[in-house]
């Protein structure tokens, strides 16, 4: 069974956030845990807590497993856009240049393998009966 964890509306933006992103996708927990702890961008900090309370909303939907017998891996994580904060700094010859502080959101859901392996058991099953 798959377990969700969202965070919104962080003040980075969202091309920053899916650099750090892109390098734990598709990785098993432990592995991702451990590559986000030495990783110098300002994201990976913020991304390391959310798989940590992704980890923490698996546990409480999943008692009756223990952790270590999951075998649980990084199924998907989306970086998008959030709100823009739009601010004008000074110009030269009295214009004004437009900054637009992005944000964005990061949805992150983990899998264990192994209900991954049962699901498509249960899937053949059901074509091989029918």
């Amino acid at each position: 069974m798959e377990a969700v964890s969202k965070l919104r509306n962080v003040p980075t933006s969202p091309r920053k956030m899916r650099m750090v992103a892109d390098l734990i996708r598709g990785k098993k927990v432990n592995r991702a845990l451990s590559l986000l702890k030495y990783e110098p961008k300002e994201g990976a900090a913020r991304l390391e807590k959310l798989l940590l309370s992704a980890i923490s909303n698996w546990q409480n939907a999943n008692e009756d497993t223990r952790l270590e017998d999951a075998d649980l891996f990084i199924k998907s994580i989306t970086v998008d856009g959030g709100k823009i904060l739009k601010r004008f700094r000074p110009a030269p010859q009295g214009r004004a240049h437009r900054i637009r502080k992005r944000s964005n959101h990061v949805t992150l859901i983990i899998d264990s393998s192994n209900a991954a392996e049962i699901e498509e058991d249960i899937i053949e099953d059901n074509d091989t009966k029918e």
